[in-house]
């Protein structure tokens, strides 16, 4: 039966591979990967140089495909999140059964780590269910840009004792609110940080572990513009930006 490896790859870094990643990527035969365009071409070299890197001394196939359109600004975020993953769905179970023999080995290279903020699960589920083919499927954990930007910053997610919140930029927008510790954001497309305490303590970053890093930290009300000047220069010297950051509340 046909078998998929989900293997997060971390940040960026082709050294945030783990041991486990790179014994799956080993074995593999295909290797599927979305094309999202000229801008973040970028991307698909990264995954193009793990491949390369990695896989040694056997050939293999790297399979793209165009990623199906999103709608960026939708009416209603739910449906059109839906939509979008019915469509990589068919994507899918299509690259699947034409590029992957029933005794091969399939991956999908995921940003970060598979369980967290990524769809790539729940669409090969999808597939599944859709019942028209069948394989099994593994998950190999990755650095998530969580624990990269800890590290970069030399810092703990948290204080002794205090919670960890991890969110997306989309909900920020409705505040902290007045639960204690820390808060991750996540899939800020346009960090304005309107409506926040000036008084907290940021720490960002974006590019984690690879050479084109760049980090700010400070009093939110000091570096928030700084933070904007500096991803958006970023983003037009790469075409794409994956940044995050995380917000800690002023000592009592």
């Amino acid at each position: 039966m046909r078998h998929i490896h989900v293997i997060g790859i971390g940040t960026g870094n082709p050294e945030h591979l783990t041991v486990q990643g790179i014994r799956a990527l080993e074995a593999t035969d295909a290797v599927f990967a979305l094309d999202k365009g000229e801008a973040k071409a970028g991307l698909l070299g990264l995954r193009r140089q793990i491949c390369d890197r990695y896989i040694e001394g056997r050939p293999y196939r790297f399979i793209e495909a165009a990623d199906p359109e999103r709608d960026r600004r939708p009416a209603d975020y739910g449906v059109a999140v839906d939509d979008w993953h019915a469509a990589r769905a068919a994507l899918y179970e299509g690259l699947i059964a034409e590029h992957l023999r029933e005794d091969e080995r399939g991956a999908f290279l995921v940003w970060g780590d598979p369980s967290l903020y990524d769809s790539t699960l729940r669409i090969l589920d999808r597939v599944l269910a859709r019942g028209r083919i069948s394989f099994t499927h593994d998950v190999i954990p990755g650095i998530t840009s969580v624990q990269a930007l800890a590290a970069a910053h030399r810092i703990p997610l948290h204080a002794i004792g205090e919670p960890v919140r991890i969110t997306t930029g989309r909900r920020l927008r409705d505040g902290l609110g007045e639960e204690p510790g820390a808060t991750v954001v996540m899939l800020d497309g346009d960090p304005r940080f309107e409506g926040l305490d000036p008084a907290l303590t940021i720490y960002w970053g974006a590019y984690l572990g690879t050479p084109d890093e760049c980090l700010v930290a400070g009093r939110l009300g000091d570096v928030a513009e700084e933070i904007r000047r500096v991803r958006a220069e970023a983003r037009a010297r790469h075409g794409w930006i994956m940044d995050i950051y995380l917000l800690l509340r002023p000592a009592a």
